[in-house]
């Protein structure tokens, strides 16, 4: 005979989520076909969170063009942060995650590259409870056996623009560096 769950238990986990925003960009506009795809955060911040307490949320992004509203919306909705990353966001997001290894119980990462599969096992390593959020068809199999738990980010966590305001919105496009002239 199975025991009924208590619904009286308190779950009193803290959580970091960290987002390689490029990468659940470009899995997401992948699975959907539509460059004007964006993760729909009121639903899957509380989805991953499973009535766990948000610590940090910090989208690492790759490039200079940064939507101002997402700055916002993250900022307003759940304290979180946008940090603008020079090159790929693996290195600032391992970097972060170490930063909080000491002062959270559990650290999702969203992304499925498997670049994350050493951080994941170091923070294991630490004590850390590490859970994979990302698209599965673009997901790493050895980042997603690392990870103590992982989180299948499907079209119920993302909504497209509509047509007249994405023909206005810039989708992220990765400029060249510039030439520079030899002295």
């Amino acid at each position: 005979m199975v025991t009924p769950v208590n619904s009286n238990v308190n779950i009193s986990q803290s959580v970091a989520i960290l987002v390689d925003g490029n990468n659940i960009e470009r899995s997401i506009h992948d699975a959907s076909g539509d460059p004007h795809t964006m993760l729909n955060f009121d639903t899957l911040i509380p989805k991953l969170l499973d009535n766990r307490g948000l610590n940090r949320l910090v989208y690492f992004r790759e490039g200079r063009y940064i939507s101002e509203k997402l700055q916002e919306r993250l900022h307003q909705n759940y304290h979180g942060s946008v940090q603008p990353c020079h090159k790929s966001a693996d290195i600032p997001l391992s970097i972060k995650a170490m930063q909080l290894a000491s002062k959270v119980d559990t650290i999702i990462i969203m992304s499925g590259d498997s670049d994350y599969v050493e951080l994941v096992r170091h923070l294991k390593a630490e004590g850390v409870r590490v859970e994979i959020a990302a698209v599965p068809h673009s997901t790493s199999s050895l980042l997603k056996d690392e990870g103590d738990y992982f989180h299948e980010i499907g079209k119920e966590d993302w909504f497209s623009l509509p047509k007249n305001i994405a023909k206005k919105a810039r989708p992220y496009v990765k400029k060249p560096a510039a030439a520079t002239q030899a002295d």
